[in-house]
């Protein structure tokens, strides 16, 4: 624990304020707007637009937090416009307005998302980026477990009576906004010369970013265009016949298992290398995926929901740590931005994509074709050449 310094200790409590708060909600939601009247094609477009929105902002402000070299404010803001969205969706059950206050909350991920990683980079060697990321994921997804935990004891006492939870989750949100005003912005953080940022300026700086996070990027953005919401298991899940309650407890079962392996992945990658331990996590994502295709037993979805947190565990902090070890310090939060601006790209297309073929052809189908998809995924980074190995040890 040598390598958790106090500024990764705070944005680790901050996102397990900030997950328990919206984690609270996520296995609700889906159910929460079928109740009030959203089909599985329109909850598919609306998490496709919500996602897009988060990453073409993450774009913007990560380059303009590595422009004005600040990081805190952007962190502060954006945690911010998170926790009041929380109980904005209970104020009306339009779709515009539960669009807006969706779009909201993923608008203040945006804006916070390359500042924060990169100051978590910044508190890491390229030597243990893997530890850092990784309990940063942990402490993340604590809250993950925490959050839908609390759904399940207040459900068991008031069924279906989901409005209150969207106010109640805004009292975590609210602490973890009050948490960010402990972080600091490093002294010798310098700024760069000044130059004008367009909401898409992030595209220039992938034309002249390094080709080792080109390659690297391209390969996961491939993988980002099939791997849709996770709201569309806890859909399957629900299609297979269990209960509110028996879904959320999965869902808090997935988070249990992401949480507990995090940071000890994160730490084996180090040593064996990131690239290796994205790869097991991705074999991994495709033996659940096709599982999700084949198996509807009880017994089966808590393998399949094991596996899919021990994928999560091996590849959400590795890829950051992964990006951040392929290019400069002072672009850190501009890769990562530009990275997640285009991954939310194609996470609305996957998520378009899903509920349409969810709605067409059924769910085998839409599962079916994204465990394809990723063994060709796995195979792209198989046969990579030796050079473009800089930056997974």
């Amino acid at each position: 624990m040598k390598n958790i310094t106090r500024s990764v200790w705070v944005l680790s409590i901050v996102s397990l304020f900030t997950d328990m708060a919206s984690e609270m909600l996520y296995p609700v939601l889906p159910i929460y707007l079928q109740t009030i009247g959203f089909s599985i094609l329109l909850i598919g477009i609306l998490e496709g637009i919500a996602e897009a929105t988060s990453g073409l902002s993450k774009g913007y402000f990560g380059q303009l937090s590595d422009s004005k070299a600040k990081r805190s404010p952007f962190v502060q803001i954006g945690y911010a416009f998170s926790a009041i969205s929380k109980p904005m969706m209970a104020f009306f059950v339009y779709p515009l307005w539960i669009l807006f206050a969706r779009t909201l909350d993923r608008f203040g991920k945006g804006i916070r998302t390359g500042a924060r990683d990169a100051l978590l980079s910044d508190e890491a060697t390229p030597a243990t980026k893997g530890e850092v990321f990784g309990f940063h994921r942990s402490m993340d997804t604590l809250g993950a477990v925490l959050g839908p935990l609390f759904a399940l004891i207040y459900l068991f006492y008031y069924p279906e009576e989901y409005i209150n939870l969207f106010y109640i989750a805004f009292i975590p949100g609210a602490l973890a906004v009050i948490s960010t005003f402990f972080l600091k912005d490093k002294k010798r953080l310098a700024a760069p010369k000044k130059k004008k940022i367009g909401f898409f300026s992030f595209i220039d700086y992938w034309k002249k970013s390094p080709s080792e996070y080109k390659i690297t990027a391209r390969g996961l953005l491939f993988f980002a265009l099939f791997n849709s919401s996770d709201v569309f298991l806890l859909l399957k899940a629900k299609e297979a016949g269990f209960d509110d309650t028996m879904v959320i407890g999965m869902y808090i079962f997935y988070n249990l298992v992401y949480a507990a392996f995090a940071f000890p992945l994160g730490r084996l990658a180090d040593k064996l290398g990131l690239k290796r331990m994205f790869l097991f996590g991705l074999i991994l994502f495709s033996l659940v995926y096709f599982g999700m295709a084949a198996f509807t037993s009880t017994y089966a979805f808590i393998v399949l929901f094991f596996g899919y947190g021990l994928y999560a565990a091996a590849t959400e902090g590795i890829t950051k740590a992964w990006l951040s070890n392929l290019v400069s310090k002072e672009n850190t939060a501009t890769a990562i931005g530009t990275f997640s601006a285009f991954q939310s790209i194609c996470a609305m297309i996957a998520s378009t994509l899903a509920g349409l073929l969810w709605y067409q052809f059924g769910a085998d189908t839409s599962f079916l074709l994204t465990a394809i998809a990723t063994v060709f995924v796995i195979l792209y980074f198989t046969i990579k050449k030796p050079d473009l190995n800089k930056g997974f040890k």
